[in-house]
């Protein structure tokens, strides 16, 4: 995307030639896209990705900065600068960025600005720029790393498909899930709908955080309520689809990270996964359209764009059930069968690009378990950390 795709001429009768400096025709003859400006803050375009409007909207705000700083040649008035930063926050907030914190809101606050902080006069030409560069510089570096990864990832064997959604934490009955639309790959929930969650908004280039969790569950649920609220209520939420002594051990072992500093950045750990990437939408052997169940005991969507799978797994996972003996205790033998068909899934998703990750049932019952998986996901976070400028 280049920075004229933000704008559009203006039509004849709206340009005033009677008065204007050398250079400043171009902004006559156009003016910014502000419809464009308004799509922008509410969500991505349909042509263009988010990364992609990123580094253009940065070299614009960049570029016009400097060219009001040095050669009076900007292109937008003060209206369109605050229209446009507005837009590059939002943009970079979907991508997982933290946008530039500018000490001045347009052109004429960067003039009150540089005269107060001794960058006048033709000596100050390079102290502006170097102003501008120290500002936007570490968002563009970000940006160019985000770029680079996605570069990489097309010579990496990681996972395939365009994000979906996420269908998980069913409370009661299971939800039917049916492939309408076998070439865009709609699926949708025809029965119990009502006892599962649905996750579709646009996926960030850096992960599913819990403080993104918590914002769509606000706006989705709770509107009217505060971080704090909405996050111990999607806890709660959360915590009510396991239905397993180990598998919530595991999910309030992670979830006390979420109250350290920082810790509504970390990843979000989404658990009993339905649905969540369209390379595992598939049809059954029946004509009726229903999908295998793929459900995940949880997933991560980690800051460097890996997928992690975490199962716990039970006896059932890997032994047939024995009738109950004379004191009603229940036994489990050991499957060949089961365990060969586990094995199995694990390598069609490990070649797939899924980092999958087991714990027995036993295991996280020892009284060290919580232990056990606090260091687990201090390493497992440390590996995935989110890419730095």
């Amino acid at each position: 995307m280049h920075t004229d795709d933000f704008f559009r001429t203006k039509p004849d009768d709206t340009v005033d030639w009677t008065e204007f400096r050398p250079g400043e025709w171009m902004c006559q003859l156009w003016g910014l896209d502000v419809e464009l400006m308004e799509l922008l803050r509410f969500g991505p375009l349909p042509a263009e990705p988010d990364l992609d409007v990123a580094v253009a909207l940065t070299r614009l705000l960049h570029e016009d900065l400097v060219a009001r700083g040095t050669s009076h040649t900007e292109r937008m008035n003060d209206e369109e600068v605050v229209l446009a930063v507005k837009a590059h926050r939002a943009v970079l907030g979907r991508l997982g960025l933290e946008p530039p914190q500018l000490p001045f809101r347009h052109h004429s606050g960067f003039y009150d600005y540089w005269r107060k902080n001794d960058m006048s006069g033709g000596g100050g030409w390079q102290a502006r720029r170097d102003c501008i560069e120290e500002l936007l510089g570490p968002t563009r570096e970000a940006l160019e790393e985000l770029q680079e990864i996605e570069y990489e990832q097309r010579f990496k064997n990681g996972p395939r498909g365009t994000f979906k959604n996420l269908i998980f934490a069913a409370v009661g009955p299971k939800p039917k899930i049916v492939l309408r639309d076998a070439v865009n790959n709609d699926v949708e929930i025809v029965q119990n709908a009502e006892n599962c969650l649905v996750y579709s908004d646009p996926l960030p280039a850096h992960g599913l955080t819990w403080r993104q969790m918590v914002t769509w569950w606000a706006t989705n649920h709770m509107p009217s309520a505060d971080e704090p609220a909405a996050a111990d209520a999607l806890y709660r939420r959360l915590y009510r689809s396991l239905d397993s002594l180990p598998e919530q051990t595991l999910l309030r072992t992670y979830c006390a990270r979420y109250a350290e500093p920082d810790g509504f950045d970390l990843p979000a750990l989404i658990p009993q996964v339905y649905l969540h990437y369209d390379p595992y939408t598939r049809k059954s052997s029946e004509h009726s359209g229903a999908l295998y169940r793929q459900r995940m005991d949880f997933l991560l969507l980690a800051p460097d764009r890996s997928r992690i799978v975490i199962e716990v797994d039970g006896a059932h996972h890997y032994g047939t059930k024995n009738p109950p003996d004379e004191n009603g205790r229940v036994t489990y033998t050991a499957s060949p069968r089961l365990y060969s068909e586990m094995a199995a899934e694990d390598r069609r998703l490990r070649l797939a690009g899924y980092e999958i990750y087991r714990f027995g049932g036993w295991e996280l019952t020892r009284p060290d378990s919580p232990q056990v998986l606090a260091d687990f996901f201090t390493e497992l976070l440390d590996r995935h950390k989110k890419p730095t400028p």
